[in-house]
């Protein structure tokens, strides 16, 4: 089985609990892709509390960029792919290189290697489009790339599951 499955949601919507449920469920060594470059104590706790919710036989792998990468890298047969998460990855992309075109060529070659892997893939990834319209040009620019990253992603995937107050919903 080489599913693709995309777990949507807002903050604390049960995302990355569900995500690991399913990849449990599943066969195979299992890959957890961190997103996530701690900038001060409350995110390393953060940090803290996901490593400690997942079974010490993951093996973990820091990937603040390069995703598409470290897919197409590790996706062998019989691994499970978890990757947590998608905003975190698109903030890191911008604090990067803020130019749209440099980010799009990102998410295209996330794509790709989705479309190419081998094995399971579990994308966790933040709704950040059902609040206000950000005051700021950088905050804006992330809620649109994150918006239209989200959108990519989901059509090329093979199942989304929408996560609400810790219940999920498939809705493709």
């Amino acid at each position: 089985m080489r599913e693709t499955v995309l777990i949507i949601g807002g903050c604390r919507s049960g995302k990355s609990g569900h995500a690991l449920h399913l990849a449990e469920q599943l066969a195979g060594q299992k890959i957890f892709v961190a997103t996530c470059v701690p900038g001060d104590k409350e995110m390393e706790q953060r940090v803290l509390h996901h490593q400690k919710q997942r079974n010490p036989n993951w093996k973990t792998l820091e990937v603040p960029l390069l995703l598409s990468e470290s897919i197409r890298e590790n996706s062998g047969r019989g691994h499970v792919i978890l990757v947590d998460c998608l905003t975190l990855w698109i903030n890191n992309l911008i604090m990067e290189n803020d130019d749209p075109e440099n980010i799009d060529m990102h998410i295209q070659q996330l794509i790709q290697s989705l479309e190419k892997t081998e094995c399971p893939v579990i994308l966790v990834s933040n709704e950040v489009g059902t609040g206000i319209v950000p005051e700021n040009r950088l905050a804006r620019l992330f809620r649109d790339v994150a918006g239209f990253a989200n959108q990519k992603i989901a059509a090329c995937v093979d199942s989304v599951i929408w996560m609400v107050a810790g219940i999920s919903v498939e809705i493709k």
